[in-house]
């Protein structure tokens, strides 16, 4: 029996998305593909973006499931919304991250509003998150699959939110993934996922950021002494605890440099040995604005978790409100922290909500 809510899914043209489609229409979910269209490097200054290879990739992916399928064009608010953002922060000095933002402007804010406004009642993605539904809310929860889980980019959503959001992969772990791709006969189950940035397809950042903010060279100063060992390009293609690419050597006795800070006073990139005392490198506390939580905030000195980075495990910390955001203190001292990048919140594998780096 046919299920009668209606679920617009997010095709990006990747396998995820596509088994995402599947397993819904083998509910019996009424179903419709989209794809959002959300950038055009139409002059290829920053590489290949083939946006086009990946509406082919979900247009045909839609056709072999016999679902409807749109190319919603949402060009203007991603701009708006997102690439602003994003070169707004590395400008000011910050480490941006696209991939949240994009989720809650745009996959959940400005495509949901245009899915609701088409009568679907849910937006569904192939990110790997489950939704849990009770008695009073939804609660977001790490995926099954805790190498391939990405909770942390849904760590700025809101309840109303995750009410119209559907993960249908959640519970799978890739390699089931794939072969449930490969049984149905998926046109993209056996593409390669992507690596590059949320917007922009297989391009690098620095090549993102070449060709849309101006160099500003200043001096590359060791934290320790002061001492000018070279020129930086511009402080917008460095993040803190970065080794590679600075433009230094080691010493002779192989100690790499890292960036541990950028000083805006006199445009100064700031290294050091990347080792325990590096000065800025490691820290213990740290200041966090920006709060969003998708159940009930947050207002007393807590014991829980967070994850500083994607990648990186969860870890415990203090969580104390205070009237500009929060006061963390960390179980174990942590690297490179920089300022703009998302700490997710956490209670065990429950996503509380997320927050941004001062």
């Amino acid at each position: 029996m046919a299920n009668r809510e209606r679920i617009l899914v997010a095709l990006s043209g990747g396998v995820d998305s596509s088994v995402a489609a599947l397993l819904l229409k083998q509910q019996g979910y009424d179903i419709v593909g989209a794809y959002m269209k959300n950038w055009i490097n139409e002059d290829e200054v920053i590489g290949h973006c083939p946006w086009m290879q990946d509406i082919e990739d979900a247009r045909a992916g839609a056709d072999h499931l016999g679902i409807e399928f749109r190319v919603v064009n949402l060009m203007e608010d991603y701009r708006r919304l997102v690439v602003d953002y994003l070169l707004d922060g590395y400008q000011s000095g910050l480490t941006p991250n696209p991939d949240v933002m994009c989720n809650r402007e745009m996959k959940f804010g400005v495509f949901l509003k245009y899915a609701q406004a088409e009568g679907f009642t849910a937006v569904a993605t192939g990110h790997y998150a489950r939704r849990i539904e009770t008695d009073s809310d939804c609660l977001l929860i790490e995926g099954a699959d805790k190498n391939k889980d990405q909770s942390y980019f849904l760590a700025l959503l809101t309840q109303d939110q995750l009410r119209a959001a559907r993960f249908p992969v959640g519970e799978l772990p890739k390699p089931k993934l794939r072969e449930l791709a490969a049984e149905a006969g998926l046109p993209t189950a056996h593409k390669k996922d992507s690596q590059g940035i949320c917007f922009i397809g297989e391009v690098k950042m620095q090549d993102f950021l070449k060709a849309y903010v101006p160099d500003k060279p200043g001096p590359i100063v060791r934290a320790t002494d002061e001492q000018v060992l070279g020129e930086h390009r511009g402080l917008h293609y460095y993040t803190i605890g970065q080794r590679k690419g600075i433009g230094i050597p080691s010493n002779t006795e192989n100690k790499a440099y890292c960036v541990v800070g950028k000083r805006a006073s006199d445009h100064a990139l700031l290294v050091a040995f990347d080792e325990p005392q590096a000065p800025g490198l490691w820290t213990s506390e740290s200041h966090v604005h920006s709060l969003s939580f998708i159940n009930e905030p947050i207002t007393k000195s807590v014991q829980i978790e967070c994850r500083v980075r994607y990648r990186d495990p969860r870890v415990a910390i203090e969580f104390t409100p205070t009237e500009s955001g929060a006061d963390i203190k960390f179980a174990t001292p942590q690297r490179a922290i920089a300022p703009g990048q998302i700490m997710a919140l956490y209670r065990g594998e429950q996503l509380l909500g997320g927050s941004v780096y001062a």
